[in-house]
């Protein structure tokens, strides 16, 4: 995503450890700016999502993760990126109501704050956003902290992505909250959104690697130019207890910046970052395992948040449900072991199953798993998914079964206690008959 650079100012407020590091602006403020923006695989994933909705006409997109992961700061880079594409509402809290919510989005839509009642309120924001589509101008609004919204709230979002006279989508929704929002949608009152969900994405800690990406992206955009201001011990010793975390990195190293100016050096060592962390009374994190390498054709043990739980063996993901057993030809090329929560594969390097094949789309499709059921879900992908020769969207796997991807056959099991055919095919309320598709 390119960003045209803004001309930065001295203010009073600008640490004084800048002059010492030659830096031109502080490179770890608290305040989001959309221009330190690093893109993670799961961030990167996100961004793609939430620019590619309106276009494919995607009503919903979820982005869920730990506090201090990064979401409103993509929200607030996606809100500058697209708005000169497309109309982009951005609600940064929850309204209390569904009146509030029709009130906020007129308001953001240009109209004067007003208090008809609901209905006008709602055939109001409706003839507008008609008339932005028949324009050719989409409409996509990003909604903060959904996980704390009102159930009357996230039950009129989900009315107005439907409100379009000719079927097709009005207002596309990026829900963007803590994990508890998977476990609202997964309740009755998200039956309108996962009924029609495809695009979800959970935002995770940073690895190492990804951590000492990250602090070297924003030094580079402060001024840096090249220079280690950070010794290669100095960006373990932030993993180790920063644990990963956007945020939580961001206030160690403006600490451990200046602990090294105050020592008078322009390098942070480990030792500053150990005593910064002191003085912040944060513990040092146990070390995580180290990730599968992910080089080749086809790999499995993405860094989604499930496959780390599991691999600590900690937490409700520890036991493995299900298992995939790739075969190419009759052979067995690949194995992947399924967690509870969204296990997701495809050709692109962020899949938690790698299958670097052209008759593979990017991110062809996922499967998720609960206590009791795994469904494979497509992703929209090119060649789809069949099981007994038939293209499905979504659907319920029975223990043994047999679905088709590309080239590729995928045999799944299931490892839950007391398996049975199908769980009692309790497919009914996640798929019909009628939603296999042809194409």
């Amino acid at each position: 995503m390119t960003q045209a650079r803004k001309e930065t100012q001295p203010v009073a407020d600008q640490p004084t450890y800048l002059a010492n590091f030659r830096l031109r602006e502080a490179p770890f403020q608290p305040e989001p700016d959309a221009r330190f923006l690093y893109l993670g695989q799961a961030h990167a994933r996100a961004q793609a999502y939430m620019e590619a909705a309106p276009a494919a006409g995607d009503p919903f997109v979820v982005i869920t993760g730990a506090a201090g992961t990064g979401k409103s700061l993509l929200a607030l880079a996606m809100r500058q990126e697209l708005g000169t594409q497309a109309l982009v509402m951005h609600c940064a809290a929850p309204p209390a109501s569904s009146r509030e919510l029709l009130q906020l989005l007129l308001d953001q839509c240009g109209f004067l704050p007003f208090r008809g009642d609901r209905e006008v309120l709602l055939d109001t924001l409706i003839d507008y956003l008609e008339e932005q589509r028949a324009a050719g101008r989409r409409a996509l609004l990003l909604f903060d902290d959904a996980h704390a919204a009102d159930a009357s709230v996230l039950a009129e979002l989900a009315k107005l992505a439907a409100a379009a006279k000719d079927g097709g989508c009005l207002l596309h929704i990026a829900l963007i909250g803590l994990p508890l929002l998977e476990q609202r949608l997964a309740a009755p009152e998200g039956a309108e959104f996962a009924a029609r969900l495809r695009l979800h994405v959970q935002l995770t800690t940073f690895t190492a690697e990804q951590t000492r990406a990250y602090i070297v992206h924003r030094l580079a955009i402060a001024g840096s130019h090249g220079r280690e201001i950070l010794e290669p011990a100095a960006f373990e010793a932030v993993h180790r207890y920063a644990g990963g975390v956007p945020r939580q990195i961001n206030i160690l190293c403006d600490a451990a910046l200046r602990a090294a100016a105050q020592a008078g050096r322009d390098q942070v060592n480990a030792d500053d970052v150990v005593a910064a962390a002191r003085e912040l009374q944060w513990p040092e994190l146990p070390a995580a395992p180290t990730e599968p390498a992910t080089d080749g054709a086809l790999t499995a043990g993405g860094a989604s948040a499930h496959h780390l739980a599991a691999q600590r063996g900690t937490g409700a993901a520890a036991a493995a449900v299900g298992r995939l057993r790739v075969q190419l030809a009759g052979q067995v090329v690949a194995e992947q072991d399924l967690y509870r929560g969204r296990t997701m594969i495809g050709r692109a390097a962020d899949a938690d199953l790698r299958i670097d094949d052209r008759t593979i789309s990017r991110h062809h499709c996922q499967v998720i798993c609960t206590d009791e059921h795994s469904v494979i879900q497509d992703l929209n992908s090119t060649n789809g998914v069949y099981v007994n020769e038939r293209r499905v969207r979504r659907h319920l796997l029975d223990d043994g079964e047999v679905f088709v991807l590309g080239a590729y056959q995928v045999v799944y099991s299931n490892l839950r206690a007391a398996a049975g055919p199908g769980s009692a095919r309790s497919a009914a309320m996640l798929e019909s008959e009628g939603e296999a598709t042809q194409h």
